[in-house]
């Protein structure tokens, strides 16, 4: 079970206005939490973009055709690198450009760092220039720190990127929404065949609190979300979503690849399906 997106796997907030049943109440939750999925869906589309384009610079030859390969961004995407004598910087265009998870992409999103790949820490900075996601304006600029290490998912080294949020989103009827926190993802199979993509699978953690017009809700994963590069959606994990000190549990299920979560309130289970 899992929410629709490519790669890393993409993590769903929910917003809690209360523990009253009154059907006003009701739809105002449902409401902000299609707010919060959207805007997870933004979070993941853009770090797995980020983390490609560097993975393409420090392995130039992986972004070549094969029938293990995968395309990291649709055709009509562009990508123009300027180097100096110590840093790269890559500025992707997109016009409506259509990923493989459905999301539409629109503007330029530019990413940069050094060019020493010998450092156990790479530090990579990304901004936006006019980007749209699915008609939602994205603002904000921050880092992803990637290293290669051990950690208590995978005792064996392997590729760690930490992602700091800050970013405001803005939607076509003009609510603005802020998001803040960090978003943890290792490359737990695949980084020992850098050539090919389609073995990949990374596990994702972090926590984020996310400010609406009328209030804040914090959301935790608490069981590490796991995203293939086979699957355009999270097959499993759970997210932890606090709101007035009430919790939803939204649980992407045993690694099924499809649309499909569960989303427990207050005791209560509904099955959803999110797409773009």
């Amino acid at each position: 079970m899992k929410i629709k997106n490519l790669v890393l796997g993409l993590t769903l907030s929910m917003f809690i206005l209360s523990c009253s049943n009154d059907d006003k109440n009701t739809s105002s939750e449902m409401s902000d939490a299609k707010v919060s999925a959207k805007i997870d869906i933004v979070t993941e589309d853009v770090s797995k973009i980020i983390e490609d384009q560097f993975s393409l610079q420090a392995n130039p030859n992986s972004g070549r055709t094969s029938e293990n390969s995968i395309q990291t961004l649709p055709p009509c995407a562009t990508v123009t690198i300027e180097l100096t004598e110590t840093t790269w910087t890559r500025t992707i265009t997109f016009d409506n450009c259509e990923l493989p998870n459905g999301n539409v992409l629109d503007g330029t999103i530019i990413v940069s760092g050094s060019l020493n790949f010998d450092t156990p820490s790479h530090t990579i900075s990304y901004s936006f220039v006019n980007f749209h996601h699915n008609n939602i304006l994205i603002e904000g600029n921050r880092t992803v720190v990637r290293t290669f290490q051990t950690t208590n998912t995978l005792a064996q080294p392997h590729p760690v990127a930490t992602m700091s949020i800050d970013m405001t989103v803005t939607f076509p009827n003009g609510n603005s929404y802020h998001r803040v926190g960090n978003r943890v993802r290792e490359m737990i199979e695949g980084f020992g065949t850098p050539m090919i993509w389609m073995d990949n699978v990374f596990s994702i953690s972090g926590s984020w609190s996310t400010t609406f017009p009328n209030g804040t809700q914090s959301s935790t994963i608490t069981t590490p979300l796991r995203a293939e590069s086979g699957c355009p959606h999270i097959v499993s994990g759970v997210v932890n979503i606090v709101r007035n000190n009430n919790t939803a549990v939204l649980d992407y299920g045993n690694g099924e690849c499809d649309n499909q979560a569960t989303l427990t309130v207050n005791g209560e289970t509904t099955t959803i399906t999110l797409g773009n």
